[in-house]
């Protein structure tokens, strides 16, 4: 689930709305509309190719590599770790198409859990002054050369330096393919997280994603906030220019930096079960910390980034 997939193709843009609503001072109100459902970073080569050959994370998490194919062909080789409703997913240069594969590009998508609240936070984000929000449908193709439905997407631009985020909503038609593997809906509208992903977490350490911290340009975080609030998260500037977005059991951090300073920093987790010794696995030029207790820390070292002058569009 790639930005510049996404991007690079809105050109042909394309029950129940909730009542949630992001404050002037950004504190949310009412039913929360998107939640994290998954984050991306580009690693250095050595890391990414050191978690992709990890014995450590196949057994902390439910660990895959796969290639998937989007809409209009385009394709991306990714390292996930899964968890229950929320999962992670890890590149190295180049995996990704186009400036999305430099080192230190990130993003982040953001998901309804009830069928036809994606619409609604489009409507917010129009009220709220975006007047020209990218909505855009992703596929996926199993392999067959025939593109199901996957989930419909809103941005709040088509420009970006080297972050973005999009809300998102599972299309019905995803989730009756029997190759998604998803689970049956828990209640009438359910397009959420859990019946996204499968159950295999529950034979592993890592439960969620509770943490993220992400380092982005001002203009990528400028562009991020206004998504959050409509989508009922609750946002707060901090005195440094770094915003803090909570809600829905994941708490956000985004750092201001200049361009040649971004990237994924940090990844929270809650585990399935607490661990009673503190357990440290360098991965490449990471470090993931796990308990005591039922947390794990994964952080991520800066890396020198060439060529990153000029990456804007």
């Amino acid at each position: 689930m790639i930005m510049v997939i996404a991007l690079a193709l809105a050109g042909a843009v394309q029950g129940g709305a909730g009542t949630a609503r992001a404050g002037e001072d950004g504190t949310a109100a009412g039913r929360q509309l998107l939640f994290y459902n998954h984050a991306y970073g580009v690693l250095d080569r050595e890391t990414a190719d050191a978690i992709e050959h990890s014995s450590y994370l196949r057994d902390f998490a439910d660990f895959q590599v796969r290639t998937t194919t989007g809409a209009g062909g385009q394709t991306w080789t990714g390292r996930y770790l899964m968890g229950r409703e929320t999962y992670l997913e890890l590149f190295g240069v180049g995996d990704v198409p186009g400036k999305d594969g430099t080192l230190g590009a990130a993003g982040m998508g953001v998901s309804t859990e009830h069928a036809g609240d994606l619409p609604t936070v489009t409507e917010r984000l129009r009220k709220a002054g975006i007047t020209d929000p990218v909505e855009f449908r992703q596929t996926r193709d199993f392999g067959d050369g025939v593109p199901v439905p996957w989930f419909d997407a809103v941005f709040t631009t088509g420009e970006y330096d080297l972050f973005g985020a999009w809300g998102m909503e599972y299309r019905p038609e995803y989730f009756a393919d029997p190759r998604s593997n998803t689970e049956p809906a828990a209640h009438p509208g359910d397009v959420g997280r859990e019946r996204y992903l499968p159950d295999t977490y529950r034979d592993r350490l890592m439960r969620n994603v509770t943490g993220i911290r992400l380092a982005v340009t001002a203009r990528d975080l400028a562009n991020t906030v206004p998504l959050l609030k409509a989508g009922g998260f609750a946002v707060r500037s901090l005195p440094d220019g770094d915003v803090l977005a909570d809600g829905g059991g994941t708490t956000v951090r985004f750092d201001s930096v200049p361009l040649d300073q971004v990237g994924l920093k940090r990844v929270e987790m809650s585990l399935n079960q607490p661990v009673s010794n503190r357990h440290v696995e360098r991965i490449g030029h990471s470090s993931l910390v796990v308990g005591p207790g039922s947390r794990a820390v994964w952080t991520f070292e800066e890396k020198d980034r060439p060529g990153t002058a000029g990456q804007g569009s």
